[in-house]
């Protein structure tokens, strides 16, 4: 498969390119903080779909002064938005459409979660309900120091439905999580940086530069071995000592065969 062309990804907000091994997917609709929609979602999922093999890492950016401000709320209006299905035109489909339909959209934030790559967002301004989940798809963020994260979505009447509940409570806990969600607060970066939400926090200005070193870190060692260890992280929460410990040791063989062969 082949990335999805430039025209369609401006359509719904979005630029993609690919310069090495390194993927860089910008929101690109400032002019409204980089609001996301459906479509959005769905051009997101084709991008992970068709990644190109050489892709060992993922830049997530938003243009502009904001991460993204989640949701596009014109989709909670009888009008919605022209080429866009708004929530009115879903609720018209069986229980079985809807369901279907936040799949598709959900799928454009768990390919990020694939071994195969190491995804990083770079978070400035408003990362708000669908943005803060973003980033919370990504393995890593560089946060500039006037970032606010926010889990909007009760405060609408809705929930966090874009993979967000695991990843949040993944990093931060349940209590903490389900404080940041219940009450859709503000959380400044200081206060992400302490709850393991940030990876790092530098100054607005430096926020690309900030990235760039830490992509290039990523880059630095060999593929197959950052490619296993992140997938041996992620089981670990889920597996007892013994299981994890059998991942390990097949992990490291695959590792042994591939330095050194059948040797």
């Amino acid at each position: 498969m082949t990335l999805p062309d430039t025209a369609r990804l401006a359509a719904v907000g979005l630029r993609v390119t690919v310069e090495d091994d390194v993927l860089t997917v910008t929101l690109d609709k400032p002019e409204r903080r980089n609001s996301q929609t459906p479509g959005l979602w769905r051009a997101l999922a084709a991008v992970g779909e068709a990644l190109p093999p050489q892709v060992r890492v993922v830049v997530v950016r938003g243009a502009g002064a904001s991460f993204s401000a989640g949701l596009d709320t014109r989709l909670l209006t009888p009008d919605g938005i022209e080429g866009e299905e708004s929530v009115r035109e879903l609720m018209r489909g069986t229980d079985e459409d809807v369901l279907a339909a936040i799949d598709d959209y959900q799928r454009g934030f768990t390919w990020l979660a694939d071994p195969a790559v190491v995804s990083v967002a770079a978070v400035q301004g408003h990362a708000i309900g669908a943005g803060f989940q973003l980033a919370l798809a990504c393995d890593l963020r560089v946060v500039a120091d006037d970032a606010r994260f926010c889990m909007k979505e009760p405060a609408l009447g809705l929930v966090p439905d874009l993979t967000g509940t695991k990843s949040l409570v993944a990093v931060v806990g349940y209590s903490r999580a389900l404080e940041i969600c219940a009450t859709a607060r503000s959380v400044g970066a200081e206060e992400a940086r302490q709850l393991g939400i940030a990876t790092t926090v530098v100054p607005r200005d430096g926020l690309e530069a900030a990235t760039d070193d830490l992509v290039q870190a990523l880059r630095a060692h060999d593929p197959g071995a950052v490619r296993e260890t992140k997938a041996l992280l992620q089981s670990a929460a889920g597996l007892d000592l013994e299981a994890q410990r059998l991942a390990e040791r097949r992990a490291q063989l695959r590792r042994f065969r591939a330095i050194v062969g059948g040797a």
